[in-house]
């Protein structure tokens, strides 16, 4: 039958109930956002990312899917929330910032995860909810089940590395994911041709290796029959796919970008490919829907909408809890130290063999534990810490990673999603700071924004002393030790680095967790074979004094043995071992003690994990201070190569001097 829509539709065998299902579908999100721009402009809610125009693939999409199939979201997808049948009255409550949203008030619109619904939604920086996809998809094939996963992009977000290096990653993994753009060519005022210079975006999957499909966004049955086959077919053969789904947002970024650059004649084009109203013109051409069934659903649809808008706004406003605050950075755990057991065996074990033997019993006690990094599986990683263990734990959880620090991040965040723990080798800690946003953005605010847990470890390996400069050398922990959500682990010895590890893997929070390359085989010590933990927060009395004190860590403990043996001194060694959260008992204690701090970090100076300690100290101890609190660090330059410049660069030049200058005032 000839229709008068400008969008050809095919219904192909859907059911008349089907057919009027993903009307509703469409219906119900686009009269939300009426009500919503009304509001705006009443001042009812403080922003608004409009997707009208583009609904179709948002729902078509969701439809498509099984209710408990994961979907990764972007500003403008109001249809997924309303797709899963997530209750309207906590969608308001979000957007007014009320407590009975879902993240009490401390993000805004779409920013939030409603796991219980499969829905993960973004955060502002575009792409990494990409890479958490691929997280879900890698669990939903280790744990046998046929799922896929949906990740939404806009086409600029495709200019991002995030997005390149989710769908690399799920190419070589074979991971069961749809990449969906939504292609309404403009990220925010930048047309496509700025953003890109293929002529179309699903050539980019041939570059990947990976299934590319380009279909209308406006015609809800071609996304519902496209993702249905797709899901079919994924399910029982995992693999990626990218799917480009045109479309056009008739409104503007948000409501106060507004559209004037948008050239008129496009703006009428695209209106007359409106999702909706070319739907609804189509099924009752086709009799399937009639004006009187129009009018009810929406009828419907408005009373739900007033409804849930009058249950939100009779809700006071948030008011502000400091101690909730800070109770919800982190995902409430409270650890049981595992003590060794007194006759148990013990073995001499390097720092390496230390690391190597807390993976393994780990992997051994978690079997949802995964391992990802470059060169970690049959090479073992660059310093062998995981030699042999593909044999012994296969390649599904020992995983080599392509050079995607920031996809290898999220997917250990997705892995979280569904219950997995995961660990990421950094091969070096200096290439952090390519998966710096997935971890300090993404993993270390997601328990304070809406309540999930980051079962996740990054292993650092770091610090100078081998001439390998300046960009293998680094100390950078004071980039971590400033972000609230992360725990932040240091430790100096065998004993506490096997034993602060299994208690990493134990606790629910991300852990930046460093080891220091030089340590590697050049200390060892006799440590239970045995499983056993250290409490992680707690400083560690290396050495008892009158004269002073060393508060330290890492390489800075050993530096400081060496210098008080060799000046003969009175000095009490802290080391610190966990740098967040700090063991302020044991500062207290110490400078109670001694009434004399050296504060010492082979870091450089300027910023550092000295100066909030100083400043505490300072604050709060200045009545038990007999003299200034002294600082030692490295120079505030990069790390030289040279074997002369590393050791001028580093805090140990300068460790006997200040202590001099301490003990004398």
């Amino acid at each position: 039958m000839e229709t008068a829509t400008v969008i050809k539709f095919d219904k192909k065998k859907l059911n008349k109930k089907k057919l009027l299902d993903l009307y509703r579908a469409i219906l119900k999100p686009r009269m939300i956002e009426d009500k919503m721009l009304v509001l705006l402009r009443q001042g009812r809610i403080s922003k608004w990312f409009s997707g009208i125009g583009q609904e179709a693939v948002s729902v078509g999409v969701t439809e498509a899917l099984e209710p408990d199939e994961f979907i990764f979201t972007l500003h403008r997808n109001l249809g997924v929330f309303t797709s899963r049948n997530v209750p309207f009255e906590r969608l308001f409550s979000q957007w007014q910032g009320k407590m009975h949203g879902y993240t009490k008030g401390r993000d805004r619109s779409f920013h939030f995860g409603v796991p219980e619904y499969g829905i993960v939604g973004m955060i502002s920086h575009l792409g990494p909810q990409l890479a958490l996809a691929d997280g879900v998809g890698l669990a939903n094939i280790l744990g046998g089940e046929k799922k896929i996963a949906v990740a939404f992009s806009g086409e600029g977000g495709t200019s991002e590395g995030d997005f390149h290096e989710a769908l690399n990653t799920a190419a070589v993994w074979n991971l069961p994911v749809i990449f969906v753009v939504e292609n309404n060519g403009y990220g925010l005022s930048t047309p496509s041709r700025d953003q890109f210079a293929c002529e179309h975006l699903v050539d980019k999957a041939i570059g990947y290796g990976m299934k590319g499909l380009r279909i209308d966004g406006n015609n809800i049955l071609e996304v519902y029959e496209t993702v249905s086959n797709l899901a079919k077919e994924m399910r029982k053969n995992p693999h990626p796919v990218l799917l480009v789904c045109d479309t056009f947002r008739m409104r503007g970024h948000e409501e106060a970008s507004g559209t004037k650059y948008v050239p008129k004649e496009l703006m009428e084009f695209w209106a007359t490919k409106d999702p909706l109203e070319n739907y609804q013109r189509y099924l009752l051409e086709d009799g399937v829907l009639t004006e009187k069934m129009i009018e009810e659903i929406r009828a419907e649809f408005k009373a739900e909408i007033e409804h849930g808008i009058g249950v939100s706004e009779s809700q006071p406003p948030i008011e502000a809890d400091t101690q909730r605050e800070l109770d919800d950075v982190y995902a409430p755990f409270t650890q049981e130290v595992v003590e060794p057991s007194a006759d148990g065996k013990k073995s001499e074990r390097r720092l390496v063999d230390a690391i190597s033997d807390g993976l393994r019993q780990a992997m051994q006690r978690h079997p949802k534990l995964v391992l990802m990094g470059q060169d970690i599986a049959e090479y073992g990683g660059v310093f062998k810490i995981t030699d042999g263990f593909v044999s012994e734990f296969g390649n599904g959880r020992v995983r080599n990673t392509p050079l995607c620090e920031s996809a290898i991040v999220g997917v250990g965040i997705g892995l979280g999603i569904k219950g997995y723990k995961a660990m990421m080798e950094m091969q070096f800690a200096d290439f952090v700071t390519c998966g710096f946003n997935q971890i300090v953005n993404n993993a270390a605010k997601m328990h304070w924004r809406w309540g999930q847990s980051v079962d996740l470890v990054v292993r650092m390996p770091t610090g100078a002393g081998t001439g390998a400069g300046p960009f293998h050398s680094q100390s950078n922990e004071a980039w971590f030790f400033h972000t609230p959500g992360l725990k932040v682990i240091y430790p100096s010895n065998p004993y506490d680095a096997k034993g602060l590890l299994l208690a990493s893997f134990e606790d629910p929070n991300p852990i930046i967790y460093f080891e220091h390359k030089a340590l590697y085989r050049s200390i060892e010590a006799e440590i239970p074979d045995e499983y056993y933990t250290v409490e992680i927060g707690k400083a560690r009395t290396v050495r008892e004094g009158k004269a002073a004190s060393i508060i330290t860590y890492g390489m800075g403990v050993h530096w400081a043995e060496a210098t008080v043996k060799e000046m003969g001194l009175d000095i009490e060694i802290i080391d610190l071992r966990t740098l967040l959260p700090l063991d302020y008992d044991a500062i207290n204690a110490t400078v109670k003690k001694t009434n004399r701090v050296l504060l010492l970090q082979e870091d450089t100076l300027l910023g550092g994990v000295a100066a909030e300690l100083s400043a505490y100290i300072s604050e709060n101890l200045f009545e038990d201070l007999d003299a200034p609190v002294i600082r030692i660090a490295s120079l505030d330059t990069p790390i030289p190569f040279t074997t002369a410049l590393e050791k001028n660069f580093l805090a140990s030049a300068r460790l006997k001097e200040g202590l001099e200058k301490l003990l004398g005032y």
